[in-house]
Parts: C-alpha cells; sequence; structure tokens
C-alpha cells in the first residue's frame, strides 16, 4: 500500500503543534489532523487573548467549538460529575488555559528515572521553545524560541498577588524570582506565555508560521487508527460528515490525556474487559485510561477591599505562587499556593455584593489514581472520567497541611488590610472543621477542584516506551501530557510542549 504521508499526527494542542511543525521544517510529509475548528492566529476569539481568561469563561459565547462539551469528572468519589474543560481546536488547551507557563522542577524527571527523560535531556528543550523576556541569557533559558515568557512587575500585581507575596515571606518563605531556574523554591511571580498582554497559544508560536510546510485539517474528529497487522498505517476520520481516511508511515496521537487514550480504545489498545463490553476487538489489552492524575486544590475566600479588588476585567487573574514542601510528605515542593486575585467559585453562585479574591493551596506531587473509561464506540461519545483525587491517604494528610497553613496565611497581619469582611464568616463550612481531621477530609472530598492538569493515561513504562511508542504494534506514538508517569509538579502546558519539542528530534 503506498503511504500517502510520512507522519499523521492527530491533534493540534500543545504537543502536537510543536511536534508536527518541527517535524515540517525538518522536510517530512506531515499531516495535522485537529477534531476542533482551524483558524488563524488573527481570528482567535479576542476574549480569549485577555490576560484573564475569566473574560473567556464568563462570556456567553466565547466558549463555543473553543471547549470540548459534555465532557465531565467527578473529582472524588464523593463528587457528582461536573465539566471538565479541555481546548478544542488549533491551540488545543493552550488557547483556553491560564497562560501559567511553569516547568516542572527538574527533580520530577530525575524521579521518573526513564531513559531519555533526564533532567539534562530534557532541559535543551525548554529552553528551545522559550523567549524568555527577563531571563532568557541564563544558561538553562532560551531566547527567540517560539514561546514568549513574560512576568508581571510587581508594580501591576494585582491585591490578592501583593498580600500572598507578603504573607508568605513573613512566613518564613524565601524569594524566588525565577521559578523556572533549577532548584528554585519559594515564593515567585507566575511566568506567563503572554506578548505584549495578549495570549500567544502553541497555534500562534508554532503553526502560523508553518502553514505552508504542513497540511492541517479541522473538524476531523479521529475515530481509530488503522492497522495492517500489528503495524498502524494510517487512520479513519469523519470530516464534514464524512468518513475518511489518511496512511502514513508513522502515526501519533497528541489529542491530549482524555482523547489520545479513548482513540487508543477504540483502536482496541486497552483493558480488554473494558473493550469487550462494547464490542471492540482487543488489539493490545493495556491500562490505557488507568492512572489519571491531575492536581487537587482547595482555597480560602478572602473579601477584598475596593483597593485590593480587581479594577479591570482584563487585569491578570494570578501573578503569585509559592512552591514549598510539607511536612508530611516525602517529595519536596509537593505543595504550591497560588494567589486569585478574582475567586472564581464566588463569581460562579452570582453573588456580587461583595468583590472577592482567594488563596489557593494545590497538591503538587500525588499518589492518588484515576480512571477514564469509553461509555461507546461511538468517537462523538466522550469517555467517562473518574479522577478520584484524594483516594490515597497520603494525599488527604498533606493536602489537610496545605490548608491550614493556607489560613494562617489568610489569618496574618499581612493579610488583614486587603479584608474587607470577616474571614470566619465569609469560609464558615471550612473553618467550622479545620481542626478535625476526619471533618476536615470530608470537607475537602465535598469541595476539592483540579487545576485541569490530566496526565498519565497512557503512562510511560505501561502503555508506552521511553520513545512513546505504544507497546506491541508497530509505527504508533502517543506524545502529549497522557504519557508523564505521574502529574508534574507544575502546570502541565509548558512541559507538554516541550515533549512535543523533544520527540520531533527522535521520531
Amino acid at each position: 500500500m503506498t503511504q500517502g504521508w510520512d507522519l499523521i499526527v492527530v491533534g493540534a494542542g500543545s504537543a502536537g503543534a510543536a511536534l508536527a511543525a518541527r517535524s515540517a521544517a525538518k522536510g517530512k510529509r506531515v499531516l495535522l489532523l485537529e477534531a476542533g475548528p482551524d483558524y488563524r492566529s488573527a481570528d482567535m476569539p479576542e476574549e480569549w487573548r485577555s490576560p484573564n481568561p475569566v473574560v473567556a469563561l464568563m462570556h456567553p459565547t466565547a466558549a463555543a467549538g473553543m471547549v470540548w462539551e459534555g465532557l465531565n469528572a467527578t473529582r472524588t468519589d464523593k463528587q457528582p460529575a461536573a465539566p471538565y474543560w479541555r481546548g478544542r481546536g488549533v491551540g488545543g488547551s493552550s488557547s483556553i488555559n491560564g497562560q501559567i507557563a511553569i516547568r516542572p522542577p527538574m527533580q520530577d524527571f530525575a524521579d521518573w528515572g526513564l531513559e531519555g527523560w533526564s533532567p539534562d535531556d530534557v532541559l535543551p528543550y525548554f529552553a528551545r521553545l522559550e523567549d524568555d523576556e527577563e531571563f532568557g541569557d541564563e544558561p538553562y533559558h532560551g531566547r527567540g524560541g517560539p514561546t514568549p515568557i513574560y512576568r508581571t512587575p510587581q508594580a501591576k500585581w494585582g491585591g490578592v498577588d501583593a498580600a500572598l507575596a507578603r504573607a508568605a515571606l513573613a512566613a518564613g518563605h524565601p524569594w524566588a524570582p525565577d521559578v523556572n531556574a533549577p532548584k528554585a523554591t519559594g515564593v515567585s511571580p507566575y511566568p506567563i506565555n503572554s506578548r505584549d498582554g495578549r495570549r500567544v497559544s502553541v497555534n500562534d508560536a508554532y503553526l502560523e508560521t508553518a502553514r505552508d510546510q504542513l497540511v492541517l485539517r479541522g473538524d476531523a474528529l479521529v475515530d481509530q487508527v488503522l492497522f495492517e497487522g500489528n503495524r498502524a498505517v494510517g487512520v479513519r476520520a469523519i470530516i464534514g460528515g464524512s468518513v475518511v481516511t489518511e496512511y502514513a508511515d508513522t502515526v501519533v496521537l497528541s489529542a491530549g490525556a482524555i482523547h489520545s487514550p479513548a482513540i487508543l480504545l477504540r483502536s482496541g489498545i486497552g483493558p480488554s474487559r473494558q473493550l469487550r463490553s462494547l464490542g471492540i476487538e482487543v488489539r493490545q489489552d493495556l491500562p490505557v485510561g488507568e492512572n489519571l492524575q491531575d492536581h487537587p486544590m482547595t482555597a480560602v475566600s478572602l473579601p477584598l477591599t475596593g483597593e485590593a479588588a480587581i479594577k479591570s476585567p482584563h487585569d491578570r487573574h494570578t501573578n503569585v505562587c509559592v512552591r514549598w514542601t510539607s511536612a508530611a510528605g516525602e517529595f519536596s515542593d509537593d505543595l504550591m499556593f497560588v494567589s486569585m486575585n478574582q475567586n472564581v467559585l464566588a463569581m460562579a453562585a452570582a453573588d456580587t455584593g461583595v468583590q472577592r479574591g482567594a488563596y489557593g493551596v494545590w497538591l503538587n506531587q500525588n499518589y492518588s489514581r484515576g480512571v477514564l473509561r469509553l461509555t461507546s464506540a461511538d468517537p462523538a461519545a466522550q469517555p467517562e472520567v473518574h479522577e478520584r483525587m484524594l483516594s490515597d491517604e497520603r494525599d488527604l494528610a498533606r493536602l489537610r497541611e496545605g490548608v491550614r497553613k493556607l489560613v494562617e496565611l489568610a489569618r496574618s497581619a499581612e493579610t488583614a488590610p486587603s479584608l474587607a469582611g470577616s474571614l470566619a464568616e465569609e469560609n464558615a463550612a471550612l473553618f467550622r472543621v479545620l481542626d478535625n481531621d476526619a471533618e476536615l477530609d470530608d470537607y475537602l472530598l465535598a469541595t476539592a477542584v483540579d487545576a485541569q492538569h490530566g496526565t498519565s493515561t497512557c503512562a510511560m513504562g505501561s502503555v508506552v516506551d521511553t520513545s512513546c511508542r505504544v507497546l506491541g504494534v508497530d509505527n504508533l506514538r502517543v506524545i502529549d501530557a497522557s504519557i508523564f508517569p505521574s502529574v508534574p509538579r507544575a502546570n502541565t502546558n509548558l512541559a507538554t510542549i516541550m515533549a512535543g519539542e523533544l520527540m520531533a528530534d527522535r521520531v
């Protein structure tokens, strides 16, 4: 059979865009298929360019077509399913996320212990992808890369940013001006992928300049991978209501932690019992869709003074993070404090009487594992997602510690000038159980949210090897956040772009 392409990449998100663009630049014939809309940079809805994603979240139509509809997840075993936002269209989740451009600590990659993924292996690709405005000349940074790295000056921080920084420094956390420097820990400005106050997605950074070197097809929903014997030879997709087949020497799934495993499962690669129950012929019995991780998060709501409250809808929603290490954990930097100049949960409740911000804390390193399962062999049906966050007692113990430390910061003298009301009244449900471990655990299980940082559903070592090749078949790889053995101790976007960059040199 004549192969039409050297490489088919499924998914134009953070990893897929970088992989496709870099591969095309090397002269490969690349077909990039995206389930959502294809659009040029100039046509991106302006609401998503704002430094504050709340602008788009609160807009009645901005999310249309940009977010997967009907995708829900249970966060913990005690919560009902709720929408799980994932980007749809060119740019993937880099088009709708919080624009945080933070690297994991290099220790994450040392802990993984995987050949080809050591700190020395990955650091050059983190540098290659970036154009760091402030630290680009440092040997561990980059200048001139596709992704701009910007840090909001302290003079432009929001009131909650400044209060959290003051409180954390007073509590003994060190100042770390560059959170992406090796071994950085403590209070840091958040780096963001922004230029001139506007979001730069991977569509802008990689695809806009690569369109004459590759073929990109939007609204192309990939059903499954096609095989000849044990060898992947192409994909079957639904484009414009018609079934289309495309063939290639190599197929790469970069559809993300939710949809890459879904495609594998529909292709007969996954837990045999699940596949047989849906009438799917089993090609390889692998734990696809298992081992899902995200960052569980909780918050303390802050009733803000007019001076501390956000002034414009386009003011940045967060500029400060604090990496720190729990007393109960085995890993350094396993917790993160974050500032929230707007409390999105309070906004969702439509209570506009008081302007609210929040201090948040999330668990950077997790033991709990969730699962993703197909509900149907129909490619238009969303999978069932159970994150099972905090199902491991070790995670509960550390988030319990984290929220108690967070309350100490909120009660501190450094935070007090920003408050317009009673913390105890604002957070009555939390403060009522704060000193009782069992009751606090129940509160966390009932209220914890995720950070939209899903990973590990096609993990290296169990579903793919360290070259991202799917075990037991030929010419099929997965390259996106689903391959990470565990969720990194950071927001996941930069690490996912890095994986695309690194693997473009290896595929």
